[in-house]
């Protein structure tokens, strides 16, 4: 849990002010969602040149990004690659340092800097738009904590509401622009907070849930994911069990994969060069894999289609972690949520279908790829609980998958621990 910040001394206990702030922090989340999602559709279509009048029409980016010619691909990957390096060196040579999410929590009295949150939030939408494979939630969250850290500072509100609020403002981004309304309130409680007390889930649900409705209003009350139909049976539980240690470990190291690319990522005048680098040879591997660009969200709905062979599935997924590792350290920014969900779908595939040649379920490839995603994601964003919410929230799967899916997640999550003890004992 991040240590509370000392009350401010102007701050002072106002029950009504707290659930107005709460209100317009579930407010400001859902119209970061739906502008950021609707600037995203627009540029994809722009740059792929597909459904230029219906930004939220039935054709999907993967369906876009197909049809496009493979010279285009490389040619909008080359221009991803320009705007990020650009983008990025402008923000760290000439603006104010980047204060995340948890940094504006751990000190309320230190304001994220409108215009640095503002480019990063833009930048990463642009990119996302243009190929790059690191995720777009992150951009939402960032703009609602931007306003809620003002609205918290112009009704001077204690520094633990603040807090509070900020991890609010980021949940309830994140419910408006995927649909999950109590996923994005479990993020702020299981993720951000650490708690699930009723000081913190009030307004963590009470945000997300108006966030979801503005969201509602402006994208309309769709999910993420198609599923078709599955059934469960002895074999795919029995396979949950078998390969949650293999989801896990997968989960750990991509976690500690990232953080390092992370930590190690280039902010001078190089990351031009390196992310024209980076985004050119994703832009090469897009001419032969349409699926490759984006944050990941293609891959895995073809994964829950059951219309992914073994050996694509595995070459795919290799391609995602090389795409996302370099997009990392070449100095480019982004999510991992759902890069994280499109690795898991991807190694479930790969595993189920080995797995089938010896003990078929009859559930489909699609079975494999909820129950990898969820499982991975729960172990590589290090939050289990959200990460079975989010499973279901995505695809509306039935409940009858909640036994393959916990005992996936649970022995994955044990995986991940064993992992951590033995590193900390080296």
């Amino acid at each position: 849990m991040s240590p509370a910040a000392p009350d401010a001394p102007e701050g002072t206990r106002r029950p009504v002010a707290y659930v107005l702030a709460v209100l317009l922090t579930g407010l400001a989340g859902g119209l970061a969602g739906v502008s950021l999602a609707l600037l995203l559709h627009a540029i994809q279509h722009l740059a792929f040149g597909y459904s230029p009048h219906a930004l939220l029409g039935m054709e999907s980016f993967l369906d876009g990004v197909r049809a496009a010619p493979p010279w285009r691909r490389l040619v909008v990957l080359v221009g991803c690659g320009t705007v990020a390096g650009l983008g990025w060196w402008v923000l760290h040579r000439f603006c104010r340092p980047f204060v995340s999410v948890e940094a504006a929590m751990a000190d309320p009295a230190t304001p994220m800097p409108a215009a640095t949150t503002i480019g990063h939030v833009l930048l990463q939408i642009v990119t996302v738009a243009l190929g790059s494979p690191l995720g777009r939630e992150g951009a939402p969250r960032q703009l609602a904590a931007l306003a809620a850290g003002r609205l918290a500072s112009a009704l001077r509100l204690p520094a633990e509401e603040a807090r509070v609020l900020i991890a609010c403002a980021a949940g309830a981004g994140l419910a408006a622009v995927y649909n999950v309304p109590l996923g994005g309130a479990l993020f702020t409680m299981e993720v951000l907070l650490a708690s699930f007390a009723p000081a913190v889930a009030v307004p963590a649900l009470g945000a997300a849930a108006v966030a979801a409705a503005v969201a509602w209003v402006g994208l309309g009350d769709i999910y993420q994911y198609r599923l078709p139909p599955l059934a469960v049976s002895a074999s795919l539980v029995a396979w949950a069990a078998a390969c949650g240690p293999v989801l896990g470990l997968g989960g750990w190291l991509y976690r500690h994969a990232m953080r390092r690319a992370r930590t190690g990522a280039v902010h001078d005048a190089r990351s031009i060069l390196f992310c024209l680098l980076v985004f050119g040879l994703i832009g090469l591997a897009a001419m032969p894999f349409p699926a490759l660009p984006g944050n990941g969200k293609g891959p895995i709905q073809l994964g829950l289609d059951g219309t992914l062979g073994i050996g694509v599935a595995a070459m795919l997924m290799v391609l995602k972690i090389l795409a996302t590792t370099g997009a990392l350290r070449a100095g480019a920014d982004g999510g991992l949520l759902t890069p994280g969900m499109t690795i898991g779908a991807l190694l479930g595939v790969v595993l189920g279908g080995v797995w089938s040649l010896a003990w078929p379920s009859g559930a489909g490839h699609g079975a494999y790829a909820l129950v990898g995603a969820t499982a991975f994601l729960s172990v590589s964003m290090r939050m289990p609980i959200t990460a079975i919410v989010l499973g279901f929230e995505l695809t509306r799967a039935d409940d009858d998958f909640a036994l393959p899916v916990l005992v996936a997640v649970a022995v994955a999550t044990a995986m991940a621990r064993l992992c951590d003890g033995m590193r900390r004992a080296e």
